[in-house]
């Protein structure tokens, strides 16, 4: 039967797995570990591997984004391991398009995401805005419109999710400290080092750290390895001032 299914791991290791996730991916004559749109800290192919009962192979961006997946899923059942929740990517939209193109079948099973971890911060989900990315600053190519995505949603009211770069592959993370420091250098005027921020480090696992306070203040703070994702506040609610007060003073969630 011609069907892929995409499964969503959440954000740490292979113990986020839902059920119906795990029966899902026993059941599939191919197993795939997509590699390169998230990283999971607590998770490695050989991890699900045990978990799961089989062995896996990884898909990196050709092989999903170029359609060879499509190859495999002419005489195969897929299953296409995907860190956090599947439909935040939207390179799997498109994979679905190109199946339902070829009269494959497709199946999501959704998990948690950093969309829905955030909560955490005590930022009230539906006051955020656009998510902006900072990308990697290669020699003369310094991108900067993530700034204007901040300012557009500062000026309305919003939160803004800042995610990090990542290059798998190479491994490289944009780390929070690298990133604060780009803010202050541009020197701008609705995101500086006086403006506060919460930093998020292993959103979801056991090492899992938030601190807020202004740029200055948290550039130089430790924090767990990557993946670390940014937040700026737009006009907090009194709720929200008084959930976010908590890390202002070092205390772990």
């Amino acid at each position: 039967m011609k069907k892929i299914t995409l499964i969503g791991l959440g954000l740490h290791d292979p113990e986020d797995l839902t059920l119906k996730g795990l029966r899902k991916a026993k059941e599939a004559d191919l197993v795939y570990l997509e590699n390169y749109t998230s990283h999971l800290p607590g998770a490695t192919k050989e991890k699900y591997e045990e978990k799961i009962g089989k062995r896996i192979q990884y898909a990196d961006r050709d092989f999903v984004e170029k359609g060879n997946i499509f190859m495999y899923a002419e005489s195969n059942t897929i299953a296409l391991l995907v860190p956090g929740d599947p439909m935040v990517a939207t390179t799997h939209a498109d994979l679905i398009i190109r199946a339902r193109e070829r009269n494959i079948k497709t199946e999501i099973i959704h998990n948690a995401s950093i969309y829905s971890a955030i909560g955490e911060t005590g930022l009230q989900i539906y006051k955020f805005g656009k998510t902006t990315t900072m990308p990697f600053w290669k020699g003369e190519y310094k991108p900067t419109s993530f700034y204007d995505v901040i300012k557009n949603n500062k000026e309305r009211g919003l939160h803004t999710l800042v995610l990090l770069d990542i290059e798998k592959e190479k491994g490289r993370y944009l780390t929070a400290d690298k990133a604060l420091q780009r803010i202050i250098e541009m020197k701008k005027q609705a995101c500086n080092e006086e403006t506060e921020v919460a930093i998020v480090a292993q959103l979801g696992s056991p090492k899992q750290e938030i601190k807020y306070g202004k740029i200055k203040e948290l550039v130089n703070q430790p924090l767990p390895p990557a993946p670390h994702t940014i937040i700026v506040p737009g006009t907090l609610h009194k709720k929200e001032e008084e959930y976010l007060e908590a890390y202002k003073h070092g205390e772990k969630k």
